[in-house]
């Protein structure tokens, strides 16, 4: 990290100075890092274990805890909503709604008007008002 103290005001000197003289502070009051190994080599050997087998060649993150169980994989969904000017657009109606429906959706049309016909029925919350019609879209 580079300072240019050339172009730090009065009070921002002030508190680097400040901030300089308690790290000092704190580094100098800290014991040799020679003398806390040595206190840590023989804690572990008056309880019989060697540094090497309380550590030894396993990652610090295998040390520190279990791993956790692998996440099932999503199964794919078939889509429900397409995108009538581009035919790739689909979404299944699951997740967050894809940038291309929220955009038509934002100009006053609805959601329902991009279900896929005969395969959808929409997907809604409780409180959205989609998830109250009852008409489905036909070919």
């Amino acid at each position: 990290m580079k300072i240019d103290v050339e172009k730090l005001s009065l009070s921002e000197l002030n508190s680097l100075l400040n901030a300089a003289e308690r790290r000092k502070q704190l580094i100098s009051s800290r014991r040799p890092i020679a003398s806390v190994r040595r206190t840590v080599i023989a804690l572990a050997a008056q309880h019989g274990y060697t540094i090497d087998e309380l550590y030894g060649d396993r990652p610090v993150a295998e040390i520190a805890g279990k791993k956790r169980a692998p996440r099932r994989k999503a199964s794919k969904v078939a889509a429900k909503y397409r995108d009538p000017d581009n035919k790739r657009n689909t979404w299944s109606g699951r997740g967050r709604m894809p940038r291309w429906l929220a955009q038509k959706t934002k100009h006053g049309r609805s959601v329902a008007d991009f279900l896929i016909p005969g395969l959808a029925k929409p997907t809604a919350r409780k409180n959205s008002p989609i998830g109250r019609r009852t008409l489905i879209k036909q070919r």
